[in-house]
C-alpha cells in the first residue's frame, strides 16, 4: 500500500468540519445540553485562578484562542475532545458553569494578569464579595469573541476518534493516564463510562484494594478495574505480546466501548464475585506480598498479589468458586514460588511481571 493511498483511507474513516463560533452563541449550547464538556471531569480541570485568569485577558484583548475539538455522538450532542479547561473556563467566568449533580460552581473571580493588572478581583458580573465586574460593552466584547471549531461527525469511527483524542490529549495538563482514558472512553460511549464508574466503586473492590486516597483521586482503582477487565480471560499469546500495559489499556478501551450489554453484565457478575471472595477470605490482606517469617501479610497493595489471585480467582468463574481458606492457602504458595520470593522480581517491568503472575494464578486455582 502506498503512502498516497494510507492517507486517502484514513481521511476516508474520519469525517470532519470547522467553523467559528461566538462565545455567546457556545454559551447558549451549554446551557441548552447541545455541548458536553463533562462535568465528571472537573477534577481534571486543574487550572489556577491565574491560568485562567490569563485565559480571560487573551479574550478580552482579542488574542486568538487554539482551536477547540469536540465530537458528535449519536444524539447530535457535542462531545468535548480537546479544550475542556478553556470552555470550563469561560463558563465558569460567565457564571453557568455545573458540576455533575447540576449545581452551579462559584462564578470565576480574576486575578491580575501580565497585561491587564486591573482584570484582579474582577467578574463577568457584578455579584456579592465583588468590587468589580465587566462592564455591558465589555460584556457584549467578551460574548462576541469567536472560537474555531473543529467538529468529528458522528459517521467517523472509533478508531479514529480515539486516535486523535490522543495526538490531541497526550502532551496536554491530564493528571494520569486513567484520567486521560476516562476522557476517551467518554467521548466514545458514556454508557460504558458510566459502567467502569460502576464497577470500580464496589465496596469489596476498594477495600480489598485498600489504596491511598491519592491513588483514588488520579483514578488508579478504575485502571485496576480496567486491567481486570481486559486480562481476566486473555489468550497466552495475547499476553505475551504486552509491551506496555498503560498502551495496551488504552487501546483496548476501542473495543470495550463495543461491549454489549450481555457482555458488561457478564462481567460485571465476575468482578462482583471475585473481590466478594477476596473480603471472605481477608480482604486487604490478601493482596499484600506474604511475609513468612512473620507468618502473615505486611506492606501495601502488590500488583503480583491482584494479576495472581485476584485474576486467578475471576478466570476459572463462574465454575468454580474457592473456599476462603483455600484462598489463603494459595496466598501463602504464591508468595513462597521463589519467582515471587522477596526481591527477585524487584528489577523487572511491569509486563514481565505480569505475564509470570497472570498464567501463575490461573494454574494455582485450577488445583482442587
Amino acid at each position: 500500500m502506498t503512502l498516497e493511498s494510507q492517507i486517502n483511507e484514513y481521511r476516508r474513516q474520519i469525517a470532519t468540519d470547522s467553523y467559528p463560533m461566538s462565545i455567546g452563541e457556545l454559551s447558549n449550547l451549554y446551557r441548552d445540553g447541545e455541548i458536553d464538556i463533562h462535568p465528571e471531569f472537573q477534577r481534571i480541570f486543574r487550572w489556577r485562578d491565574s491560568q485562567k485568569s490569563r485565559l480571560v485577558e487573551s479574550i478580552l484583548l482579542g488574542i486568538p484562542l487554539p482551536s477547540i475539538f469536540v465530537a458528535q455522538n449519536e444524539k447530535g450532542v457535542w462531545d468535548v475532545v480537546d479544550g475542556v479547561q478553556r470552555l470550563s473556563t469561560i463558563f465558569q467566568f460567565m457564571g453557568i458553569l455545573k458540576d455533575d449533580q447540576g449545581n452551579l460552581f462559584e462564578p470565576l473571580v480574576c486575578t491580575d494578569a501580565p497585561f491587564l493588572r486591573e482584570l484582579e478581583g474582577c467578574t463577568y458580573e457584578s455579584i456579592n464579595g465583588t468590587d468589580k465586574s465587566l462592564t455591558p460593552t465589555q460584556r457584549l466584547d467578551f460574548k462576541r469573541a469567536r472560537v474555531d471549531m473543529k467538529i468529528i461527525k458522528r459517521e467517523s469511527d472509533n478508531r479514529a476518534k480515539y486516535d486523535l483524542f490522543q495526538r490531541l490529549n497526550s502532551f496536554g495538563t491530564v493528571a494520569t493516564e486513567q484520567e486521560l482514558r476516562n476522557c476517551l472512553l467518554v467521548s466514545m460511549s458514556k454508557k460504558h463510562f458510566d459502567w467502569l464508574v460502576d464497577v470500580s466503586s464496589d465496596a469489596n473492590f476498594l477495600d480489598t484494594l485498600d489504596l491511598p486516597s491519592r491513588l483514588i483521586d488520579e483514578r488508579y482503582h478504575m485502571e485496576l478495574a480496567l486491567r481486570f477487565v481486559f486480562l481476566r480471560s486473555i489468550s497466552p499469546p495475547k499476553l505475551a505480546s504486552i509491551r506496555n500495559i498503560g498502551d495496551f489499556l488504552t487501546e483496548e478501551l476501542v473495543d470495550f466501548a463495543d461491549y454489549s450489554d450481555k457482555k458488561l453484565t457478564v462481567e460485571m457478575k465476575v468482578f462482583k464475585k471475585t473481590f466478594a471472595i477476596l473480603m471472605e477470605a481477608g480482604g486487604a490482606e490478601m493482596l499484600r506480598r506474604w511475609n513468612h517469617a512473620k507468618a502473615k501479610p505486611e506492606g501495601s497493595f502488590s500488583l503480583s498479589a491482584f494479576e495472581a489471585l485476584a485474576l486467578g480467582i475471576a478466570y476459572h468463574l463462574p465454575g468454580t468458586t474457592p473456599t476462603a481458606s483455600g484462598v489463603r492457602l494459595r496466598q501463602v504458595e504464591l508468595w513462597s514460588d521463589p519467582q515471587f520470593s522477596a526481591g527477585h522480581a524487584t528489577g523487572l517491568r511491569g509486563d514481565q511481571r505480569m505475564k509470570k503472575a497472570i498464567p501463575f494464578g490461573r494454574t494455582l486455582f485450577s488445583r482442587k
